[in-house]
């Protein structure tokens, strides 16, 4: 029976550490892709957001207040009246299945998966699926285009991807523009990680 008396120990250290894990910060993964022909901050530093079609609604409002964040800690100010810059944006989430020899499907095997695209259209899936389903990875991107106001091309253009099991926290996709951004206005030029903190939700 001796050889027991440690588990309760263990028990305990193993609870403590996932509570402890629970409140630090958690670190977002992005994979980011930037173009930019810009050579320096543009001056002004104004824009104006124009949203698309499928984006008029209350719902991407707080997409765009996290992107307005964003913008602003790299240096450029929301002006509507005399933009700079006209700033278009893109949000995505979906669902990847994930492949473990160790858990099996239903009896007729995993269905046929359905993807949206951007913000607006939205995401599904259907099959059969068993007990012993794995759990999904959740997809959440981000993209922001600048065009310059006075000609209208494209001076920059960069995204950011993340993939999880997390399903529950939006704020990811402020982090996501925070990466977006990362090296702006003449970021490492093709694709790259950014790795930054999500602060833990305030009690």
């Amino acid at each position: 029976m001796a050889p027991r008396r440690w588990i309760p120990a263990l028990l305990l250290a193993l609870a403590t550490a996932l509570l402890a894990g629970c409140s630090t910060t958690r670190l977002v993964d992005g994979q980011v892709q930037s173009f930019s022909t810009l050579a320096a901050m543009p001056a002004p530093a104004t824009y104006r957001i124009e949203r698309l079609p499928s984006q008029q609604t209350p719902a991407f409002d707080a997409i765009a207040a996290l992107a307005e964040q964003s913008l602003a800690r790299v240096g450029l100010q929301r002006d509507d009246a005399a933009p700079r810059l006209l700033v278009q944006l893109g949000v995505q989430v979906d669902s990847v299945p994930r492949n473990d020899p160790f858990l099996s499907y239903g009896p007729y095997g995993p269905g046929p998966w359905g993807f949206g695209g951007w913000y607006g259209r939205g995401w599904g899936m259907h099959g059969t699926w068993g007990f012993y389903t794995p759990t999904p990875l959740y997809r959440r991107a981000v993209s922001i285009m600048l065009r310059d106001a006075t000609n209208q091309a494209v001076v920059y253009e960069t995204s950011a991807v993340h993939e999880d099991v997390w399903v529950s926290d939006p704020a990811v996709y402020g982090v996501l523009f925070d990466a977006a951004l990362s090296g702006f206005p003449k970021p490492p030029q093709g694709p790259r990680q950014v790795r930054l903190p999500l602060a833990p939700p305030k009690p």
